[in-house]
């Protein structure tokens, strides 16, 4: 039976509204009733205790804000009425013990993936296509259309088809309201059986910058080159950018001294012309292609996933459904010997301490105390706070502090030990959870976990997302039925049955682990690569929330 208010944690002074709440409503807590003074929406909270200005305001067990005014039970909270706050944090020399999950069910359970030579296991097989400098875009999209068209990966046929059929309608005199686009759509057959795609990394980067920017954004493109799901790749260099061929290929051989992949170097500037640029690209790439297209799926056992966990278009239901469901999958990952990774530093803000205490070593906690210092107070002095970083629709959908969504944010992470930090562009090494200095940006968060080694990223959202990233397939969990059913070409699984009473977070949690197996697999193929939604933005460490 569906409960129409939840309590998160015991020491909680505010309750959540589970479906919508009419004025006078009475509202049980424990041996206490509250009779709302106002009508609650759905995902929003309010308050349980009379509480006085200054007062904190407690969720999930942690603060989350405190009162602007004074308070009466029954109120809803706005952003007027609490402002974010969040405690302090620091290094405490804690054992910390975590119980893992019963994973018995998945114990002898493999996926079936793409072994490369280095001991790593790819869940897709991709040729991609880099450009050092952001001049090289265009020639891209150039090769990006004659490929995709042609060999099977592009979805822009069928749209190029409506829009013939309502020019031919329009010359003929025919009503074009006539035309639907079911009758334009065809589906598109791959040259390449093993090839899974043609992904290519636009950017605005390589010139024009600091070079610092440059010597980040040759760490990441080196990264995305030997990642696991990266069978080979062509570069597009113009050849008098910051970012030189010869820095990309040292940090790659920094990085995997044994780099066998097939990697194809064009550099525009030594070129004859354009044409001959893109024509000897495109042929040396379809040799490549011809060659990793040799390359078959084979069984691996679950601890050579790398899982990178995401929420994007976050509400009030986020931390609830999704995300912890999403944590529950975490720790079946962890207890199997697998690898998580839990980024967007903004949104684990007031729940740092918890973090803190979770991790293993002292020196990795000292680390993710320094990233998370440093990131704060590049972003005051940008003029700006951590507290900001809730959108306009976090906000309408009940998400009113940064602590509120980041306490419900770090609920996809887990509960298991933290083995590593990360700073953007390292590589994630070690099995169990690891934190990776990101932005909360979604994009730019999605491409730092993609070079930290993610090979499946589990992106949660209540509003809707329609992003990805270009080298890591992408499984999007709606928090909400609602949303799931309105937007269900993007939306892979629902969590919304966790907030009907139907499943448990523990159900669901299992639930998303095999589709992530069958996903690994190639056997389902999740929407956010169906669409290619292939999002790419390197962070610059200028200001990004």
């Amino acid at each position: 039976m569906k409960n129409s208010t939840l309590k998160i944690s015991p020491a909680d002074n505010v309750m959540v509204a589970l479906q919508n709440l009419a004025k006078e409503t009475e509202v049980t807590d424990g041996d206490k009733t509250i009779i709302l003074m106002e009508d609650i929406p759905a995902k929003h909270k309010f308050f349980l205790d009379e509480i006085q200005k200054g007062d904190d305001i407690i969720m999930y067990g942690v603060l989350v804000g405190k009162a602007q005014t004074h308070l009466l039970p029954g109120v809803r909270m706005t952003t007027d009425n609490v402002k974010h706050a969040s405690s302090g944090f620091g290094y405490q020399d804690k054992h910390f013990h975590w119980t893992a999950p019963d994973v018995s069910k998945f114990k002898n359970k493999t996926f079936n993936g793409y072994h490369r030579t280095d001991g790593r296991v790819g869940t897709a097989n991709y040729w991609l296509f880099i450009p050092t400098v952001f001049c090289e875009n265009r020639n891209l999209d150039v090769i990006k259309e004659a490929l995709h068209n042609q060999l099977g990966y592009g979805i822009t046929e069928k749209y190029k088809s409506f829009v013939h059929l309502l020019a031919s309608a329009y010359q003929q005199n025919t009503n074009i309201e006539d035309i639907t686009f079911e009758a334009s759509t065809k589906k598109n057959q791959r040259v390449f059986e093993n090839v899974d795609g043609i992904k290519f990394l636009n950017h605005q980067g390589g010139c024009g910058g600091i070079r610092q920017d440059a010597a980040v954004l040759s760490k990441l493109l080196a990264a995305y080159a030997d990642h696991p799901n990266v069978a080979g790749v062509t570069v597009l260099s113009l050849g008098c950018q910051n970012l030189q061929t010869k820095d990309f290929l040292a940090d790659l051989k920094v990085l995997n001294p044994q780099f066998d992949k097939p990697l194809y170097i064009f550099e525009q500037q030594q070129s004859q012309s354009e044409e001959q640029l893109i024509s000897d690209a495109i042929k040396k790439t379809f040799n490549g292609l011809i060659e990793i297209n040799q390359q078959h799926r084979k069984p691996a056992t679950l601890d050579k996933l790398c899982l990178g966990v995401k929420c994007g278009g976050s509400d009030g239901f986020s931390g609830i459904s999704a995300n912890p469901a999403v944590g529950v999958c975490a720790d079946m990952l962890v207890a199997l010997g697998g690898k998580v990774l839990l980024a967007e530093f903004p949104e684990l803000c007031g729940v740092e301490q918890n973090l803190i205490d979770r991790t293993l070593q002292k020196d990795k906690a000292e680390k993710f105390i320094d990233l998370m210092h440093r990131f704060q107070k590049n972003v005051t002095d940008a003029g700006s706070d951590f507290s900001m970083n809730p959108s306009p629709g976090n906000i309408k959908d009940g998400l009113i502090t940064d602590a509120i969504k980041s306490a419900g944010a770090a609920k996809k992470g887990g509960t298991s030990p933290i083995v590593d930090v990360l700073d953007y562009t390292e590589r994630a090494t070690k099995a169990g959870l690891s934190l990776v200095c990101t932005p909360g940006n979604d994009v730019e968060a999605t491409t730092g976990k993609a070079a930290a080694g993610a090979t499946l990223i589990l992106f949660t959202t209540g509003l809707g997302t329609p992003t990805g990233n270009p080298v890591c397939p992408t499984i999007k969990i709606s928090t909400n039925t609602t949303l799931a059913k309105r937007m269900a070409d993007i939306i892979d699984i629902d969590a919304g049955p966790v907030i009907d009473g139907e499943k448990t977070v523990e159900q669901m949690g299992e639930e998303i682990l095999e589709y992530c197996i069958k996903a690994a697999s190639g056997e389902v193929i999740p929407k956010a690569v169906l669409l290619n939604q292939d999002d790419f933005i390197p962070w610059k460490r200028g200001v990004s929330l």
